[in-house]
């Protein structure tokens, strides 16, 4: 009953906020990020009745499971940002975009946080350093998509943007997993060449096999089922499948071998939606029925944050500068890389802005550095939280006004659900008056 009544009320909260959020003419995502803190430890929950709120960071850790197979959906429907007929266009772009901005954005941050260590080495260790420069490279992809969404944003930035959102998740882990050996060799003395440069590469590779074998496996399946319903089903069944396998881990002659849910998802929805000629509908059919799915997730990912963080003035301070030379390297890294592709002017200008949001994928590295790096991967951790708190409430209303500066959002945002039912009908109405009046047509 209490899980129940938790899930419950968490998501007639995020839906109830998003009200308010509409009001003030911010994205939907952010009222759902709110509403998590809202019922979150640190206040409703904080009152120990439990089903009112989240009442610990364990009492949230339980509903990990619906956050993970969340984002195999979302990573599932950026896959369907690599039609080829798309990647034709944007292909090389996207790219060159998604590998410079990211670099940049890393060694951006190593330098500056480097330099704050030579000022302050007893509040900063180096190896915190280089590794925070590595998370900085991450972007949220799950913000991202449902800014798009809710304001049905299209255009030559969106077609660009999400590429180079799921673009991010692979760079992304082959940085961290660099700078996470270098910070090991620091801490430790020795150099791991395998943890260094063999295992990330698996990882990706590895990633984006198993998301092509399942692919293909889900294609083969989904020609079996004619109705909709039993397609959907279908969908359904290998994104849960997908994600599953995507938890493996292994180790052969003693190398680690792991996967990224994000990396093999997007590989499964890649697939499928050059391999099957129905994709577009069922991709949309999805979409729909996930819709709840995802209101949960941000609300449980608010849930999540830890505001505990505030209380520590170095971490503040660290957090402060963090976040300027990431959006510095964010935003600079894609307008040089931008203007070098020849992008537009609209991209060059505000594609930086979107790629500003961060959560999941920085979280999940700022995870494994506090588990394997002792009191350094603490203060990672701690650094990568505060950032994600104020990634996660800005990031998302920047994203939305970078689109509509771009011309990519109409002015009046998204129509609602009711209103385009009162215009179908009246163009339905519209229709058997003309057919009435004129028999002959």
């Amino acid at each position: 009953m209490e899980t129940l009544l938790s899930l419950s009320i968490a998501l007639f909260v995020g839906l109830m906020l998003s009200r308010l959020a509409k009001l003030a003419k911010l994205p939907a995502v952010t009222a759902y990020l709110v509403a998590g803190i809202l019922v979150g430890p640190y206040l409703l929950g904080s009152f120990g009745i439990h089903g009112l709120g989240f009442v610990s960071m364990d009492d949230v850790g339980t509903y990990s499971l619906l956050s993970d197979v969340a984002l195999g959906f979302i990573a599932f429907s950026i896959g369907n940002e690599f039609r080829l007929s798309q990647l034709k266009q944007t292909g090389k772009q996207a790219m060159i975009i998604g590998i410079v901005q990211a670099v940049f954005t890393t060694l951006l941050v190593d330098a500056v946080l480097i330099a704050l260590h030579f000022a302050m080495p007893d509040k900063l260790p180096l190896p915190t350093a280089i590794v925070l420069g590595a998370v900085a490279s991450a972007t949220a992809p799950a913000a991202t998509l449902m800014v798009v969404r809710q304001y049905k944003a299209k255009g030559p930035l969106t077609n660009l943007l999400l590429p180079i959102v799921a673009l991010d998740d692979a760079v992304g882990l082959i940085l961290f997993a660099t700078s996470f050996g270098v910070a090991k060799a620091l801490i430790s003395g020795s150099v791991d060449i395998i943890s260094v440069v063999v295992e990330p590469i698996i990882e990706v590779v590895g990633s984006l096999a198993l998301g092509a074998i399942m692919g293909l496996l889900f294609t083969f399946f989904e020609k079996f089922f004619h109705s909709r319903s039993k397609r959907l089903s279908m969908s359904v069944t290998f994104v849960f499948l997908t994600v599953a396998f995507s938890m493996l881990k292994f180790e052969v002659f003693g190398i680690h071998v792991s996967f990224s849910s994000l990396l093999v998802c997007m590989m499964l929805g890649t697939v499928f939606c050059n391999a099957c000629d129905f994709s577009e509908e069922l991709m949309d059919r999805v979409d729909r029925w996930t819709a709840p799915l995802f209101v949960l997730f941000f609300v449980i990912s608010g849930a999540q944050l830890e505001l505990s963080v505030f209380t520590d003035l170095a971490i503040v301070l660290i957090g402060v500068v963090y976040i300027i030379a990431r959006s510095a390297g964010k935003y600079f890294g894609a307008f040089t890389s931008a203007k070098a592709t020849k992008c537009s002017n609209s991209i060059v200008k505000y594609l930086g802005i979107t790629l500003l949001p961060q959560a999941g994928v920085a979280l999940g590295m700022a995870i494994k550095a506090e588990q394997e790096l002792g009191e350094y991967g603490s203060m990672i951790a701690n650094i990568t939280l505060f950032a994600v708190l104020i990634y996660e409430l800005v990031g998302p209303m920047l994203t939305k006004i970078s689109l509509l500066k771009a011309g990519e959002i109409q002015p009046e945002g998204a129509v609602s659900a009711r209103e385009e039912a009162r215009k179908a009908t009246e163009h339905k109405h519209l229709g058997i008056h003309f057919h009435h009046n004129n028999p002959q047509q």
